[in-house]
């Protein structure tokens, strides 16, 4: 882990799009600002493990309900033909 030390106003780059700056020092609390590209997700580590929890549970499709669907859009069998119109 690198180590930086840091004062009020001053920054700390990564890559070329990360630029991250002390705003606020007080009580044992730093507030910083970051700034980077909008399709960069920042999230505040504790909220890491929620978001994490909340994309696996939307992702719970099974692939048999996934296939059922797509034979349904396509009007197709379980074999891929076309069903009979009849």
């Amino acid at each position: 882990m690198l180590v930086l030390t840091r004062r009020r106003g001053q920054a700390i780059c990564i890559g070329d799009n990360i630029r991250i700056v002390v705003t606020r020092i007080d009580d044992g609390q730093v507030r910083l600002g970051i700034e980077s590209s909008e399709n960069l997700t920042i999230l505040r580590e504790e909220l890491l493990e929620t978001v994490k929890l909340a994309n696996q549970s939307a992702q719970t499709l099974a692939p048999n309900d996934f296939e059922h669907w797509l034979r349904q859009q396509h009007h197709t069998d379980d074999n891929g033909h076309p069903e009979d119109e009849s």
